[in-house]
């Protein structure tokens, strides 16, 4: 009688098996086997009814919570999530242009940073320092996730002004103000609307990418910030570099010595696009003449 009723529910579950078209959890399968109203009496004698309904409960558990995954999946990452990937993306598919992966050893960069952060109040700031072997950036910061960044430095731009950790750190200080203000997402002007929705097939997700990757390289490499927006920060950088003297002299100094190697070497003649006039923030940093 047993051996009749194992077949029966063994083939009885293998046509209920057939039918899915997603693999089964264990419980499930074995709520396939077990629940059957024709063998009620036999589940009830064994003392199996606590058990199935057990089961069933596990079982509806284990939908809701796939219901939930596939759900977000089917959901775009979050805003700050999408540009991490768009800033690491970017940097690989520019990796010939950029020169990034060469042999280099440790400049000690990112400790003087860190500490020229922490200085100002910044505390818990994650950032990785990606240096150059080229002069098509010079400097430049992109957003890598929440309170997370990446920071550009080139080394033939390192040598040719001939830069400090302190000068770096207050370049790279810029770079972290700029995006703390937001400005380098403000320019790159791409709708990020599509990002709160589900993933649709009718929508190219890669025409998306695409578009924004375009929007990277021409603020990084061409538009860059506007008067504006260079104005609000070296302001910003003068306000908390007035509580250390000694580091405002080396920014003060920095800039003279940027201007003048911008306007004397061609090679740099982008930077010009990228960070409008530093003779400009020369005098919006010079100090106020008192007129007697």
């Amino acid at each position: 009688m047993r051996s009749l009723l194992i077949s029966t529910l063994l083939l009885l579950s293998w046509n209920a098996f057939s039918q899915k078209k997603v693999e089964l959890t264990q419980e499930e399968k074995e709520k396939a086997i077990i629940d059957y109203s024709n063998i009620k009496k036999v589940l009830q004698t064994d003392g199996l009814s606590a058990e199935k309904a057990k089961k069933d409960k596990l079982v509806e558990t284990i939908k809701k919570e796939r219901k939930k995954i596939i759900s977000n999946r089917e959901r775009y990452p979050s805003e700050s999530d999408f540009f991490m990937a768009m800033s690491e993306l970017w940097l690989v598919k520019n990796a010939q242009i950029l020169s990034w992966d060469f042999p280099k050893p440790e400049y000690g960069i990112a400790p003087a940073f860190r500490g020229l952060l922490e200085k100002f109040g910044y505390y818990n700031i994650e950032y990785k320092i990606l240096i150059v072997n080229s002069p098509t950036v010079t400097h430049f910061g992109l957003p890598s996730g929440d309170k997370s960044y990446i920071f550009i430095i080139s080394l033939p731009f390192i040598r040719s002004l001939d830069l400090t950790k302190v000068d770096i750190s207050l370049l790279l200080l810029e770079d972290f103000i700029r995006l703390k203000q937001g400005f380098f997402l403000n320019n790159l002007k791409v709708d990020t609307a599509f990002l709160k929705g589900e993933i649709s097939k009718k929508k190219s997700v890669q025409s998306k990418i695409t578009e924004v990757l375009k929007r990277y390289s021409k603020v990084v490499l061409e538009e860059g910030f506007d008067f504006q927006q260079q104005y609000e920060t070296v302001k910003q950088v003068d306000q908390l570099l007035k509580s250390a003297p000694e580091l405002w002299g080396a920014y003060f100094k920095l800039y003279k010595k940027i201007d003048r190697f911008i306007k004397s070497d061609l090679l740099y003649k982008g930077y010009l696009k990228v960070y409008p006039s530093p003779e400009l923030q020369l005098q919006w940093l010079a100090p106020k003449k008192k007129v007697i």
